[in-house]
């Protein structure tokens, strides 16, 4: 398992790993009308490459397959990180959060984490600042504002 910059070609892959993990790991959390209203398959894949391409983007990778990818953007807002069905508490998200993690300047990161991704980000030291519900195609979805200060970015 290692870790790769994203190149533009990974961008199809990744929506598609996006839904079906969507589908399967976050359908425990959400219902089927929710998954459908957050992961339709239908991303747009050049708003995705283009905003993949202006934040800090990473892959995670098993010999020839993509198992994972997150990305952070110059604020530290994690914007996406998702582990392919299959590699599920292998330890997939740590790496890649403690990747991007390493890669920002800024003192303090936020993302907002689905229900399914709340109790990983605490064990990371992430604090809820607040529950919410996000309208997708006018469907709510419950995720949670969360921040963790870097104290070594402080001190920089």
């Amino acid at each position: 398992m290692y870790i790769r910059k994203y190149i533009p070609s990974d961008c199809k892959e990744m929506a598609e790993l996006f839904y079906t993990t969507v589908h399967t790991i976050n359908a425990k959390d959400y219902t089927e009308e929710q998954c459908n209203a957050w992961a339709d398959g239908n991303t747009n894949l050049t708003i995705w490459n283009q905003s993949f391409c202006k934040h800090f983007t990473i892959v995670a990778m098993e010999n020839n397959d993509m198992i994972g990818f997150g990305d952070i953007d110059d604020t530290g807002y994690i914007d996406r990180l998702y582990v392919h069905k299959n590699f599920q508490n292998k330890g997939v998200a740590s790496m890649i959060c403690n990747e991007l993690e390493k890669n920002t300047s800024v003192a303090k990161i936020t993302t907002h984490a689905s229900i399914t991704a709340k109790p990983f980000f605490e064990c990371r030291g992430y604090q809820v600042i607040k529950k919410q519900q996000v309208i997708k195609y006018g469907i709510a979805l419950t995720n949670y504002v969360m921040e963790k200060v870097l104290y070594d970015n402080i001190m920089k």
